[in-house]
């Protein structure tokens, strides 16, 4: 029997084999794992080799899933995997990344994680389709609450008027300029490389009675023209990488009118984290293409394509508890999340929401807006 316990690693008492031979069983007071896996494999496994081996139903967890990743998360890894590791960084570093993420590219990329169903993605989110966090107004906010809430402040944030021209770039399905137009009266423009999510976004437009405010375009931000008086970026800039950051804000510039406000919120890790085998999995299995920036690297681009800082938030513990609440539905909603895309699939994203529950609580990764202006606007 694998033992382990809610400690940190460093601390795990060691295993004992018990049980049929080549299965692996553990306990804790918060999570059991089991699987078919020899105990002296797995506990020469890293983080991602173990989250291979649950997506692919080798191993399964009982209890408290977030309590099994922040136990397993650090464990050390076989020298191979820190030079796959490694050689990740270097493609990033070396820029040999960004020159082969070309428009064709990052279409697929978005694909690869947007398109798998849209009824998927209603399971756990919200009715407005939101997949970016929500703001919690007290303890028994409800996760609807909380988006509704996030909405508002993003339209207060960015001190939204009456017939204003608003672009979200990468809109999602929708869900911002739906709220923006239906309660300021701002005309928006949306912009998304996901088939589904554009389908579904024009759909709900025309629903709500909006076609002649709001437009939703499958096109990739770069091959925007004109100016806006507001433009925002929701959990998008995640999928441009370091390595594009410079030229992303230089892009957004362009499109922000002289006075116009540009809201950016995203994801990001502190300066000392470095990659991880978490990273290449979340490269390999969920967002292929993108990668996380530092903060402090998000503000140097952007005051160097001409912007200023107007204001900033980090809204990392609002995004700790939408993660979690996603958690939570996806689990009520198994059975028929394994009908709608497969096995490996449902247990990735399950995977996934929860790992970055926990990091964002732990302050591995945040997430921060921050409303630039152009300098002198």
């Amino acid at each position: 029997m694998l033992r382990s316990s809610t400690q940190t690693s460093s601390s795990e008492p060691a295993p004992r084999e018990s049980g049929p031979p080549g299965l692996v069983t553990g306990f804790a007071p918060d999570f059991a794992i089991a699987g078919r896996i020899r105990n002296a494999e797995a506990r020469r496994m890293d983080a991602y080799s173990l989250a291979l081996a649950y997506i692919r139903g080798q191993i399964s967890v009982t209890g408290d899933l977030f309590s099994a990743i922040r136990f397993f998360r650090d464990r050390p890894g076989p020298p191979f995997r820190s030079l796959a590791i490694r050689a990740a960084a270097w493609l990033g570093r070396s820029g040999i990344g960004a020159r082969l993420a070309n428009r064709a590219a990052a279409a697929h990329n978005i694909q690869f994680h947007y398109d798998r169903s849209n009824d998927f993605y209603r399971l756990f989110l919200d009715s407005r389709m939101q997949y970016s966090e929500g703001h919690f107004t007290g303890p028994d906010c409800t996760l609807e609450q909380a988006q509704e809430a996030k909405l508002d402040r993003i339209c207060r944030h960015l001190d939204l008027r009456p017939g204003q021209r608003l672009l979200d770039i990468g809109c999602g399905w929708g869900g911002l300029l739906i709220y923006a137009a239906g309660c300021v009266g701002v005309r928006g423009m949306g912009c998304t490389l996901s088939q589904q999510q554009r389908q579904l976004a024009s759909e709900l437009v025309n629903r709500q009675g909006l076609s002649d405010r709001v437009e939703i375009r499958e096109m990739d931000y770069r091959d925007l023209n004109g100016q806006f008086d507001r433009v925002a970026s929701i959990g998008m800039f995640e999928h441009v990488g370091p390595k594009r950051m410079a030229a992303y804000f230089r892009k957004v510039y362009s499109l922000v009118a002289p006075d116009g406000l540009f809201l950016n919120r995203g994801i990001v890790r502190p300066q000392q984290e470095t990659n991880s085998p978490e990273t290449l999995f979340v490269q390999r299995h969920v967002f292929p293409g993108g990668g996380l920036t530092p903060l402090a690297d998000v503000v140097r681009d952007a005051e160097r394509a001409g912007f200023e800082v107007v204001s900033m938030e980090s809204v990392r513990r609002h995004y700790a508890r939408t993660c979690q609440a996603w958690v939570a539905n996806l689990m009520a909603n198994a059975e028929q999340g394994r009908q709608l895309v497969d096995e490996v699939a449902y247990r990735t994203w399950l995977l996934y929401l929860a790992a970055s529950a926990v990091n964002f609580e732990d302050g591995r990764i945040d997430c921060v807006e921050v409303v630039f202006g152009k300098r002198g606007g």
